[in-house]
């Protein structure tokens, strides 16, 4: 998916998590949002991103992975706890590539941004739910 497309879909959602989901949707929408913006920005000029970890990248995707579980104990729904699996599997991610470094530099870059999709999904729907 070109990544326009994943940036439109984000601003849809969190316009739509912000005007009328609650204090959760709109807090797991501010952490997708800017650890979307934050990895974009780290990868801008990057040659090659996939080739190798970026160690940016890792921290970003570790401190999003426990900012998500922060909100899964502390919301009374069930979304954050999803939200937070499958946070966790993008940044496993990171450590069968760095375990692997033979990895094809596309399935790594398709097992980090693939669940970023379910995630908006995911908070798209509890903010539904929410209403």
């Amino acid at each position: 998916m070109p990544i326009w497309f994943y940036y439109t879909l984000l601003g849809l959602c969190s316009l739509f998590a912000l005007l009328k989901g609650g204090a959760p949707e709109r807090i797991g929408t501010a952490i997708l949002a800017v650890g979307s913006i934050l990895t974009l920005v780290t990868l801008l000029g990057r040659t090659n991103q996939y080739r190798s970890v970026a160690p940016g990248v890792i921290v970003i995707d570790v401190v999003c992975l426990l900012a998500f579980l922060v909100l899964a104990l502390r919301a009374e729904r069930y979304w954050p706890l999803w939200i937070t699996a499958l946070q966790f599997i993008g940044a496993a991610a990171h450590a069968v590539r760095l375990a692997d470094p033979a990895i094809i530099g596309r399935a790594y870059a398709f097992a980090l941004g693939f669940w970023s999709y379910p995630m908006l999904l995911l908070i798209a729907l509890g903010t539904y739910r929410h209403q």
